[in-house]
């Protein structure tokens, strides 16, 4: 059961992409977008392709300045703060795994994992004891880990990204699409360890597309088409 206090929280969030080439149109993408999602509370983002899931969700990360509105991510407005202050955010308070994989060719992949704990100052053999339970339940091959991931298959890709997500205890999590393309034995993992994240009381929100996994992690769902434009205009 969810806890009640909120992590996440949008208001009256307002987004529009400016085409620079084209003259500096813009197309309106989000309008009154609200969001609460409270400890240990996972909320799925729905709504049919293009309607703003990944807009929404970049934004709470910073990745996508948010053109009016707040976003308090552990009280954090990210709309207005500095570029150190969400840096600080992303490595002590807000984790997202992504459908891809980026990191620093040549990297072995125990550290591309263990990395998020080493930042934060953790003992370099706590940390890579971490990162190590972690490649194992995701079945990356020992024999793998001192091998860069830029070499692994677009599977093993994603596993390894998962494993770097989760090898902090982020107090929030977002997750883009964790269970894609994945057999069933680690489709199974990765929602093991979203349930135990959301156990712990990490504030989680998701996109996923598999409705099966969906229904059994998320507490409710957020339907991001009522935060277009025209359906907020035809709802005033």
């Amino acid at each position: 059961m969810a806890l009640t206090t909120a992590m996440i929280e949008v208001r009256d969030l307002r987004k529009a992409f400016r085409l620079h080439n084209q003259g500096g149109v813009e197309i309106p993408v989000m309008a009154g977008a609200q969001l609460d999602v409270g400890r240990g509370e996972c909320v799925a983002l729905v709504g049919a392709s293009g309607a703003g899931k990944s807009t929404l969700m970049r934004m709470i990360y910073g990745n996508y300045l948010a053109d009016g509105g707040a976003i308090r991510v552990a009280g954090l407005d990210v709309v207005r703060a500095a570029p150190r202050e969400i840096l600080q955010m992303r490595r002590e308070t807000l984790g997202y795994v992504s459908q891809f994989l980026r990191v620093v060719p040549r990297v072995p992949t125990i550290e591309v994992v263990a990395e998020p704990l080493l930042v934060l100052g953790a003992d370099p053999q706590e940390a890579e004891a971490r990162a190590a339970q972690l490649l194992a339940r995701l079945a990356i091959p020992e024999r793998l880990w001192s091998l860069s991931p830029t070499t692994f298959s677009g599977g093993e890709q994603q596993r390894v990204n998962i494993a770097r997500g989760f090898a902090h205890a982020y107090p929030a999590l977002l997750l883009d699409e964790p269970t894609a393309s994945l057999d069933a034995k680690n489709r199974e993992t990765v929602l093991c360890l979203i349930e135990e994240a959301k156990a712990r009381g990490a504030a989680i929100v998701g996109i996923f597309h598999d409705e099966a996994a969906r229904a059994r992690v998320a507490d409710r769902e957020v339907d991001v088409s009522a935060f277009a434009p025209a359906a907020r205009a035809e709802a005033l």
